[in-house]
């Protein structure tokens, strides 16, 4: 499985960005799906996740509310609609598939993974 995750770029604090994550030859609905940011300096940390089954959803708390992720089978992509972003959201944005009915929050329990997409948040 081949992960491809778009959307990042540059918004002021209070704007909105959407990421994308799309599989290649591969339908992205067999699989749970999480996203993670790494800021300079931290640890790589759950964002979000859904999961493959019942559709089960996990935020962090810090943008629970602000953040929603689903499912576009249509264009066979997890998305994550970010608004409200504040200068902390600041990071590089991964997403990873597992073949799994469940979601996870740690990094390696999944076994694909996208290339990063950079979401900066400035004023």
């Amino acid at each position: 499985v081949q992960l491809q995750a778009s959307g990042g770029g540059t918004v002021q604090p209070g704007g909105s960005l959407t990421l994308s994550c799309a599989a290649s030859g591969y339908a992205l609905e067999y699989s749970s799906v999480g996203w993670f940011r790494q800021a300079p300096g931290k640890e790589r940390e759950a964002v979000s996740a859904i999961s493959r089954d019942d559709g089960s959803i996990y935020y962090h708390g810090s943008v629970a509310g602000r953040f929603t992720i689903y499912r576009d089978s249509a264009k066979n992509t997890v998305d994550l609609q970010m608004n409200r972003l504040r200068l902390e959201d600041t990071a590089v944005y991964y997403c990873a598939a597992v073949q799994s009915a469940n979601w996870y929050d740690r990094w390696d329990e999944y076994d694909a993974w996208g290339q990063g997409t950079l979401v900066t948040v400035s004023s």
